[in-house]
């Protein structure tokens, strides 16, 4: 199937935030499909989708579960407002239904699961109070309600009928779009800095007399012997210790890379004022551009192949649906609808 891959191996780490320096993450590159070729879904032997008066919606990511009544009293209560309860059960579906991505994410930042669970807990409050009014059974609302019920079915639906085969793809197929994405998968020169940040807004005569006086007490301390960059970042920055991790070229801003690029490891760049202030920069290592390897990209690879699989199967279901029930459209009332619709901007 000679296709682009809808979306792209990230090959980039994450963008340092709240770096001056750093710009924001280049796009990651898509990858030309040269897999061979997906044999034609067989919608013949499928069942039926379910009739539906609207189109089916694209893939969403995944939500907390919708707001029910309050959790049972025999479940483990992970949080409640009111006589409001989200059980840990809940919680566990929810984490379930979740991509690897949002899976992963959360490992890193448990936060996010509380942020999850409040969100439940907002969003039962928010049906209570609308079952209160009887706000869901007005016409228009139980229409829309009807609709968007509809249209999830068909969704799920089409999800049952377009999962690529279990041994797609293959290892030969993987190998072949490794191959024809060599050059996509060529990660660039990367360095490691860390580095000591004065604030000094520019046209602020006060700020930038205060911030070279700083400038030259942090230099004393570094020209003293024995100095330690990493001791004398985490005393001028607590929070973050002027680490800024790995970043690739493109990550680094254009006014600071050239002098980045000429440090030897371990040297410390002189001022370079910014527009925020000035930055003092130490090369702690560097790794040369490199292309990724097979074994280190397969994973996602597989992911991204398998999800062009299903949306091709998914095309080909909907193409041979409607062939066989061929629908008649009125092109002549269609466009007289589009006559009735209010100019733009009118209320």
């Amino acid at each position: 199937m000679n296709r682009n891959i809808s979306r792209a191996i990230r090959i980039l780490p994450l963008c340092a935030s709240a770096v001056a320096l750093v710009v924001a993450c280049p796009s990651a590159p898509a990858f030309a499909q040269t897999a061979p070729k997906a044999p034609a879904a067989q919608p013949a032997a499928k069942p039926k989708a379910p009739q539906t008066t609207g189109a089916a919606q694209p893939n969403a990511p995944a939500a907390p579960p919708s707001p029910t009544a309050a959790g049972k009293a025999g479940d483990d209560v992970v949080a409640r407002v009111g006589n409001i309860n989200v059980s840990a059960d809940e919680m566990r579906g929810y984490l379930t239904a979740l991509g690897p991505r949002e899976r992963a994410a959360i490992g890193q930042d448990p936060g996010l699961l509380s942020q999850a669970v409040r969100l439940q807990l907002a969003n039962r409050l928010v049906l209570q109070e609308l079952v209160a009014k009887k706000w869901d059974q007005q016409p228009n609302v139980a229409a829309q309600l009807d609709r968007l019920r509809e249209n999830a079915l068909v969704e799920l639906y089409l999800q049952t009928v377009s999962v690529p085969p279990a041994n797609y793809p293959s290892d030969d197929e993987v190998q072949q779009v490794y191959d024809a994405n060599h050059n996509a998968l060529l990660m660039p020169r990367q360095f490691q800095l860390t580095q000591i940040f004065v604030p000094a807004a520019k046209d602020d005569k006060a700020a930038e007399d205060g911030a070279k006086k700083a400038l030259d007490e942090i230099q004393r301390k570094l020209k003293a012997p024995g100095a330690d960059f990493t001791a004398i970042a985490i005393e001028n920055d607590s929070k973050t210790g002027g680490d800024l991790g790995w970043l690739v070229e493109s990550q680094i801003r254009p006014e600071i890379r050239a002098q980045v690029m000429q440090l030897a490891k371990g040297v410390i760049s002189e001022p370079i004022r910014l527009d925020d202030g000035f930055h003092i920069l130490k090369l702690i290592d560097t790794k040369a551009a490199y292309t990724r390897p097979l074994a280190e990209v397969r994973d996602q690879l597989v992911q991204q192949m398998r999800s062009e699989r299903a949306a091709a199967l998914r095309r080909a279901y909907l193409g041979e649906l409607l062939k066989q029930h061929p629908p008649v459209l009125n092109e002549f009332a269609l466009s007289n609808l589009l006559g009735e619709q209010p100019p733009a901007g009118a209320k």
